[in-house]
Formats: structure tokens, C-alpha cells, sequence
């Protein structure tokens, strides 16, 4: 790519080397003190100067650098309390009139929105289809959660609501980040530390597989730093660190004193940073980046350094880029975005999504939200929240002359390289005991008690008093001046829990909970996509509320025609949301059934981030369904039932005739482009499911459906024999494809397809295990080429040879299968099965039993009821009667009319004959139709008997079943 970032002119020096300095610079003798203590630190611990001092004086130079930059940079840290307090502090004394933000500059229009929805939220990038990116990368989404306690917030609601404030985004955009993420610079830094109770929570799924931009990822890249951090504060993870030896300190500093820890440690861990890989080169790219951006704007604007305000990261503070400052020089070129196209949007996050989304310790922003509204109620600091937002304030009429105010010069504070050492006092001054800490922390034993009741632990006032003493001794064993939210979380854990977690919660996540571990933020109605509104629109009669949880929905469409609507969207939510969003209770939607009562259960406030999503794809739910159905049908991976699925439900949810005549073309293609018959089962069942539709819907079949069948028939038999002896196929495919043929073969032939091709497709068929053998039988018994008789008389063959018996429970699976395509067998195979229950001795028998009851399970389950039914209805209903019944497969034939021998041993019985006999003209005119010619015959001493008496014998079950019905009549 021309003019990469990542590899065009200019780069600066690299990430581990020192700064180069001057020995007259301006912020020499300000931080002098300071660099003679790091001079003697570094000669005593190295043994003379070298690496060590150039590292730590490299750390001041970049403090130095930052400090007497013209454009104020305010270094910040994700999510940090402290950076929030000071940063509400900063804009209420400098009043600038613009703030640089490091967010991606896409991100932009979305930011005024905050003010509809309940931090914590996030703000989303998203984008399906992929122009310029790897195929498997889509679909890419960003995201930028987004807390009251973070500086980032506190520097958008004040230029989103002060007047004459400009905002503005120079971060790179949603696009560049995928440009220039190898999958290597962007993933979280640690995997997310796991439940106590191994239960992952569900908040920590709100954003997705979405890439997370941070403001200020400050951590160790150098895994011994953080080690070593870690063991000598005694602490488990880097949250806890941090928030013991930074966070705190931090809280009760000033302007100066804040930023000048904050570029130290930024410097600390970037010059600590391993290497030059990936990450620092797009850390870099970054920074050139978003100082481009800034130095673009002021030169169009030409708004005053003075009077701006720079907030990013404390690690891109402490950047030694040639494109760093107003003055920088540094060539730098942008490369232009990709042609894919993006959509903007709002998401609900959670103190559990974040944390899991940047690898940050369990309850980390719980206990950074409590930390926040502690300083607030310490330091009596106003902080800014946007006008009209949840849980907001209406503005004091008090504070419009502050307008006046920000035209005026700032407050008068030294220039910037006059700025005094900050440093030395800080890092030497020992830490203060909070008095208020002490009631703080009964306060949370009692709470945290409290809580544990409720979740079905055995706790009293004791537990609290212990909780509140081993808070104590904890923080003494690690040095510390006063236990932290972690102390008292270990403290917890040890007094309440033991050995056993009654509940669901365990009393690490309760401690969370309590801190705030549980708040997830609310994207408000005005801040969603059109196509959300227009989804809580449609389902206003309903009256549910946009919260979250589970909401039960009942609608009587028989009562309040009107809820057929909601109806209609909520099948339609069901289809595109994942499960759980919108489940049926009561009530089904079949090809020509629509219920007239239903119950939901509804979490469309859980789901939130679903149902934005799909707003990204279209302005309603009915062009969404369209288009994901058509991506379906004309995607790679499409199969012929995949397309007939999307034509059930075009048909089913949208009622559009158009577009399943589209999509059922599309499956006729795909259909005669297959060369395997791995989706024969569920072809049969959708074309069986939409003729049985279209045969009572519609005066006509379809075009599409005529020219599937047809063009189906002779796929399958083309496909037929190869089928028979391919070991990927399996039995229950090949039934498949035999069950399509037979079940449409009357249309097929109709359409004018011919019957040879199908015999001569069995015939060639030469299958060689027992399974796929039975089936052949089956299928030559359908088509005339073999009679019951003789498949009878191969069962008693197979049960008569001693080494055939291991292996008859493989046949009789496939005569089970082989009800698919021929389910007029069905007392053959109760017959297959009594017998060898009456032939084998027990000996045989009981060896191979389990076999055949994992075979018909694991093979044929979905055909065992047919077997039962048809069981039920051979073999006597009482006890009593079994020792006189007689199976119908053993009874003699009975000599009684002409033809009734041959039509009794074919399976039909005598009453169907006289039947015949009482009617014969109609059933001369059936003979007719299918080709029956013949004269009368008539034997010797006997009356005629006509030619059409033969269909008896073919056709034995229409015989009783028209006996049947002129019986009841």
C-alpha cells in the first residue's frame, strides 16, 4: 500500500533508545533535583551509569518534553477515577475551547447521543460486508465503552454542552484499525480472568467479538516488570497494583502533580516496552496520527495551542515521534480508508464486558466506580454530565456566566516551561490514612452480609465483625496504611464462603455486585437505529418496557385482531435474534397454520446489542429477513435444502410469493450442481412440507415446484446407484433419495418423466453391506421387481443361517429405514422382528440384542413410533388374548371366492373381495386408468370374475379401506 503508516519516511527513533536532550533546555533546571537523585539511584544499583541512568533519565527528559509542550496534553488512564476527577477539575478552571479526543474520528457524530442512553455504554462500529479485508475477518465491529468514571466522558459532556466548545475525534478511524491490525496489536493484552464458581457471566458477552479501543492502555508490556511490580506490592493482578500505588495517590493531587506522574509512568512503560514489534509500530503510527490530525485542524481553524486541550493516553503522552507537538515536522501520510462500508451505533456495555473485553481483574471498574464516587462526595468536585441524560440534573441558571468566563484569558498559571518539579514531592511523600475509611468499611461488612443471606449463606453479625477485622489484618501483612476493596474482597471470601457456595453467586462475585458489579448500561429509545424503534413501535400494543430481563407477552388474536401485527414481528425477531431473545411459549407458526393465542417470553433489553445490530442491515426487520434470506441462497456454501428453507421461510414469515418463486429457481440450480447426497433427508422433508402447502393454498403448483420435482427425479436416480456403494452416504441419505422418488413420483410422471429410468437405477444397484441390502429389497418390493412373499421368504433365510444371525440387526435397521420411501412394509418389519423374538434361542438372541437396540437408536429413532404403531395394531391389546392370537403372517388362506387365494396370500382379505365383487363396474374403470386390459375370465363351475380383480392382489389395502368407507356410509 502506498504511503503506509506502517512502513513510510520519518519513523522516529526507536521505542527503547533515550530522547535526545539539550544540555541548555528549557526543562533542565526544573527537574534538576530530580535527575541528580536519578544519577545517584542509577551509579548505586548498576554499579556506575549506563543503561540504567539513560533509562531513567530518558523517563524525565519525556516528562520534560510533554510538560513544555504549547498544547496542553492531559494524559489519562481507561477508566481511572483519578483521571476523571482531575480532568472535571482541569475543564472547570481552563475552560478550553477545544478538546482533542483520542477516539476514532468516525466516532464522532454518535458521542451527542450519550445523553439518550444509561452508562455504561459503547460506542460501536460495524460493518457485514467487507471491502479491502480477509473474507474470514467479517464481520469487523469496533467498540469504545464508555463510563461516568472516565476522563473521556468528562471531556464530552462538557464540549458537548458548553457553548462554543469543539469537539474533535484524531484518533484513526474504525477502518484503520483493521488496516493496520495484523491480529496481533489489538487483541486483549491477558485472557479475562474466570468466575470463582466457573460460571461465565452473560454481561461479559455484551460487546461481541468486537475489537475494543481504549483510551490509555496502561500496563506493563515486559512481563518480569509486571512480575516484579506485582510480588513486591504484594498484590495478585495489575488492577489491584494499580489501584493501590497509583489511583489512590492520585486522588488528592493537583493539576501539575497529576500530570507529571502520569507522562512518568506512561515513559516507564514505554521505554520498558519489549522490542520493536508489531504493537509499537502501531502504537507509533498512532501518535503521528493523531498529531497530524491536530496540527490539520488548527492550521484550518486556526484556533490558539493555548487555548486547546489534548487528551489521550498516558503512554501516546510520552511519545518521541517526529510528528509529536504543534511544531512537529515529521512527514507522515495517511492512507486513504478501504471501500467497505461501515454503520455507526450504540450498544449496551457492562463493568463485566469490559473488564473481560481488556483483560482486567474481576470487579476492577466496580471498584472504580466506587472510587469515583468517593472522591466526589471527598473533594466536593462537580463533575459534568450531559443535559437530559438518566439520572442527570437539570443545569443551575447560576452557571451561564461562565461563557463569559471561558472567552476571558485562563486562569493565570505559569507558562509551560517554567512548570515546577512536581515529581520529588510526590514519589517521597508516604501515605495518608483516610479517617473515613474505617465507617466506609463497616459499611461494606454489613452490606456484604447482607448480601450473602440473600444468596443462602449462613452468615450473622459475627461474620461482619470478622469481615471487618481480617479487612484489617490483611492490609497490615501487605503494608499497606488502610485495606483497599481487594483487602476487603479476600477478607470476604475467607469469612463467609469456607468450603461451599449454596447459591448460584459465590461471595467473590456478591462483592462486585455490591460495588456496582452488576450495571449495565441502556441505550435509550431516541438513540437507536431506525429499525429498533421502528421493532418497539410495532410491538407498543404489547406494552413491554425497554428493560432488561425476561418479559412475558400474551396475545389473544382472537379477542384483539390488532396483536396478528405483533404477532408477525415477534416470529420474525425469533428467526434473526440469537435464542433466548424472543421464545415461544404457546403457539406455533406452520405452512398454513397461524395459532390464535401465543405466549412470549421476551428479552429484547438483554438482547439490546442484537437488535441494534440488525439496524446496521437494514430500516426494518422484513427487508433484514430478505436480505440475510437471499445471502443464504446465493452465498458459497449454499445447498439445495438450505434454499428450500429460505423458500419456507420467505413463505412463512414474510408472505412474499415473489420472492419464493426467486429463491426456489435458486434451489433448482443449486440442486443440479450437487454431486453428493448429503441433504437428500432434508430435501424431502421441506418439498414434502411446501406441496402439502401449495396443493391446499394455491389453485396451482408453483413452476419452480413442477420443474424441482422433475429435474429432482432425475437427479436422484442419476445419483441412485453410486449412492447404494459410497461409503460417505448413509443408509438414511439413500432412503432419502428413494423417498423423494417414490413419494413424487406420480407428479414426476405426470410432468413426463419416465419409470424406466428409475428401475433401471435399482436395478443397477449393487450394495454390499446388510443395511443398504434390506433397503434394495424394500425398494424392489415398491416397484413390483420383488413380492412380500419372497421378502418374507428372504427374512426366514437370513434367521435360518447361523452366520447371517450376528449381523440381522443391521437388516432390520435398514427395513426400518426403508419406511421412508416405502412405509407399507411396516408390518413386514413388526413381522422380521417377532420372528427373530420367536426363532433365535436365547443363547443367540440375547448376544446381539443390545446391538440391535443401539443400532435402531442410533440409525432409525425418528421411525421407531411407526414400528410401535403399527405393533399396536398387529398384537392383541390384553395379556389374556396372547396365548390364542395367532400373528396374521401364520394364518391360512381361506378358500372362498374367485381370485380370494391369490388375494389373501398377497395380504388381502376376504372381505375386500365381496367388496369387489358387489361393485365391479367401478372397479373395471379403475383398471382402466392404469392399463389394466383384459377379458373376463371365468373358471369352470364358478361365476365370471373380471379382468380388474388382479388389482386386489396388487393393491390389498385399497380394498379394505374402500370396504371401510361403504361400511360407515
Amino acid at each position: 500500500m502506498t504511503g503506509s503508516p506502517t512502513n513510510g519516511p520519518g519513523r522516529a527513533p526507536s521505542a527503547n533508545g533515550p530522547a535526545p536532550t539539550s544540555a541548555n533546555s528549557p526543562g533542565q533546571a526544573s527537574f534538576a533535583a530530580l535527575r541528580e537523585q536519578l544519577h545517584e539511584a542509577a551509579t548505586a544499583f548498576a554499579d556506575g551509569p549506563g543503561a540504567l541512568e539513560g533509562i531513567l533519565l530518558g523517563m524525565v527528559d519525556d516528562v520534560d518534553r510533554a510538560v513544555r509542550e504549547p498544547l496542553e496534553i492531559f494524559p489519562v488512564c481507561h477508566h481511572s477515577p483519578a483521571s476523571a476527577l482531575a480532568m472535571a477539575r482541569r475543564l472547570r478552571e481552563k475552560q478550553p475551547k477545544v478538546v482533542y479526543l483520542e477516539l476514532c474520528e468516525d466516532m464522532a457524530p454518535l458521542l451527542d447521543e450519550l445523553r439518550n442512553c444509561r452508562l455504561p455504554v459503547a460506542v460501536q462500529a460495524f460493518a457485514s460486508d467487507v471491502d479491502g479485508f480477509p473474507a474470514e475477518w467479517a464481520p469487523l465491529s469496533v467498540v469504545a465503552p464508555i463510563t461516568e468514571a472516565s476522563a473521556e466522558y468528562q471531556a464530552v459532556a462538557y464540549a458537548l454542552d458548553t457553548p462554543g466548545v469543539e469537539l474533535v475525534l484524531v484518533d484513526r478511524s474504525s477502518d484503520h484499525v483493521f488496516q493496520w491490525d495484523d491480529r496481533h496489536g489489538e487483541r486483549t493484552p491477558q485472557e479475562p480472568s474466570a468466575p470463582a464458581d466457573g460460571v461465565p457471566e452473560p454481561e461479559a458477552a455484551l460487546h461481541g467479538e468486537a475489537v475494543g479501543v481504549e483510551i490509555g492502555d496502561l500496563r506493563p508490556r515486559f512481563a518480569e516488570l509486571e512480575e516484579h511490580l506485582l510480588r513486591h506490592g504484594k498484590v495478585r493482578h495489575w488492577s489491584e497494583w494499580w489501584h493501590q500505588y497509583v489511583e489512590v495517590p492520585l486522588g488528592d493531587s493537583d493539576h501539575e502533580a497529576y500530570r507529571q506522574v502520569m507522562f512518568l509512568v506512561g515513559s516507564l512503560f514505554r521505554r520498558l516496552a519489549p522490542g520493536d514489534g508489531d504493537r509499537v509500530r502501531v502504537d507509533e503510527d498512532r501518535e503521528r496520527y493523531m498529531w497530524t490530525r491536530i496540527r490539520e485542524h488548527l492550521a484550518a481553524g486556526g484556533a490558539d495551542p493555548e487555548d486547546c486541550l489534548y487528551v489521550c493516553g498516558a503512554f501516546h503522552a510520552a511519545s518521541r515521534v517526529e510528528e509529536f507537538g504543534v511544531a512537529g515536522s515529521g512527514p507522515f501520510t495517511i492512507s486513504p480508508r478501504s471501500a467497505t462500508t461501515w454503520q455507526h451505533g450504540l450498544i449496551p456495555s457492562s463493568h463485566t464486558a469490559i473488564e473481560a473485553q481488556f483483560g482486567l481483574a474481576p470487579g476492577s471498574v466496580s471498584i472504580a466506580a466506587t472510587q469515583w464516587a468517593k472522591n466526589l462526595k471527598r473533594t466536593r468536585v462537580q463533575p459534568y454530565r450531559l443535559a437530559g441524560q438518566d439520572g442527570a440534573k437539570k443545569p443551575r441558571a447560576a452557571k451561564k456566566p461562565r461563557a463569559a468566563k471561558k472567552a476571558a484569558p485562563a486562569v493565570a498559571t505559569p507558562p509551560p516551561e517554567a512548570a515546577e518539579d512536581q515529581l520529588s514531592g510526590f514519589l517521597r511523600r508516604p501515605p495518608v490514612l483516610d479517617t473515613l475509611d474505617e465507617a466506609e468499611l463497616l459499611g461494606w461488612s454489613v452490606d456484604i452480609v447482607r448480601a450473602a443471606r440473600r444468596s443462602g449463606y449462613l452468615a450473622s453479625t459475627a461474620d461482619a465483625i470478622a469481615v471487618f477485622e481480617t479487612s484489617i489484618l490483611l492490609a497490615g501483612m501487605r503494608d499497606r496504611a488502610k485495606p483497599t476493596p481487594y483487602d476487603f474482597q479476600d477478607a470476604a471470601i475467607t469469612c463467609i464462603e469456607k468450603d461451599a457456595v449454596p447459591g448460584r453467586r459465590d461471595v467473590r462475585r456478591l462483592v462486585e455486585i455490591m460495588m456496582g458489579g452488576d450495571r449495565i448500561g441502556r441505550v435509550g429509545y431516541d438513540a437507536l437505529p431506525p429499525l429498533a424503534r421502528d421493532v418497539h413501535d410495532r410491538l407498543a400494543p404489547l406494552e413491554l418496557k425497554l428493560q432488561r430481563g425476561v418479559q412475558r407477552a400474551l396475545l389473544d388474536m382472537r379477542s384483539r385482531p390488532e396483536l396478528g401485527a405483533c404477532s408477525d414481528v415477534l416470529w420474525m425477531l425469533r428467526r434473526l435474534m440469537p435464542h433466548g431473545a424472543a421464545r415461544p411459549i404457546m403457539g406455533e407458526r406452520k405452512l398454513g397454520e397461524r395459532s390464535i393465542q401465543e405466549s412470549w417470553d421476551l428479552a429484547l433489553g438483554t438482547h439490546q446489542r442484537a437488535l441494534i445490530e440488525l439496524g446496521y442491515e437494514g430500516v426494518s426487520i422484513e427487508q433484514v429477513l430478505e436480505q440475510r434470506l437471499r445471502r443464504d441462497a446465493y452465498g458459497p456454501r449454499a445447498t439445495a435444502a438450505g434454499v428450500l428453507a429460505a423458500v419456507e421461510d420467505a413463505t412463512l414469515y414474510l408472505g412474499s410469493r415473489r420472492l419464493a418463486d426467486e429463491l426456489g429457481a435458486r434451489a433448482l440450480e443449486v440442486l443440479a450442481a450437487e454431486r453428493t447426497v448429503d441433504g437428500a433427508p432434508k430435501v424431502l422433508r421441506r418439498v414434502r412440507g411446501l406441496l402439502a402447502y401449495y396443493r391446499t393454498a394455491e389453485p396451482v403448483l408453483p413452476p419452480w415446484v413442477e420443474s424441482f420435482v422433475k429435474a429432482g427425479y432425475a437427479h436422484y436416480c442419476t445419483l441412485l446407484p453410486t449412492a447404494f456403494t459410497d461409503e460417505d452416504a448413509t443408509v438414511g441419505q439413500v432412503a432419502a433419495m428413494l423417498g423423494f422418488l417414490f413419494s413424487m413420483e406420480s407428479l414426476a410422471l405426470s410432468l413426463g418423466c419416465d419409470r424406466a429410468q428409475l428401475e433401471l437405477a435399482v436395478a443397477q444397484s449393487r450394495p454390499t453391506d446388510p443395511e443398504r441390502t434390506a433397503l434394495l429389497w424394500a425398494a424392489q418390493v415398491q416397484l413390483g421387481a420383488l413380492s412380500r412373499a419372497e421378502l418374507r421368504e428372504r427374512c426366514g433365510e437370513l434367521l435360518a443361517n447361523p452366520m447371517v444371525v450376528p449381523a440381522y440387526p443391521r437388516y432390520l435397521s435398514g427395513f426400518v429405514h426403508a419406511l421412508v420411501p416405502v412405509p407399507g412394509l411396516a408390518d413386514v418389519v413388526v413381522e422380521a422382528v417377532s420372528n427373530a423374538f420367536g426363532r433365535l434361542p436365547d443363547p443367540v438372541l440375547l448376544p446381539w440384542l443390545p446391538s440391535l437396540i443401539t443400532t435402531l437408536r442410533a440409525g432409525a429413532a425418528d421411525l421407531a413410533p411407526v414400528l410401535i404403531r403399527e405393533a399396536g395394531r398387529i398384537f392383541p391389546a390384553r395379556l389374556a388374548a396372547l396365548d390364542t392370537w395367532v400373528p396374521p403372517w401364520r394364518e391360512a388362506p381361506e378358500d372362498g371366492a374367485p381370485g380370494g387365494a391369490r388375494m389373501r396370500a398377497a395380504g388381502g382379505g376376504s372381505r375386500g373381495a365381496a367388496l369387489l365383487f358387489a361393485h365391479p363396474g367401478t372397479l373395471d374403470a379403475i383398471a382402466g386408468l392404469l392399463g389394466c386390459d383384459g377379458t373376463w375370465a371365468a373358471p369352470d363351475g364358478e361365476p365370471a370374475v373380471p379382468a380388474g380383480a388382479v388389482l386386489t392382489a396388487r393393491h390389498p389395502d385399497a380394498a379394505s379401506a374402500w370396504e371401510a368407507l361403504l361400511s360407515g356410509a
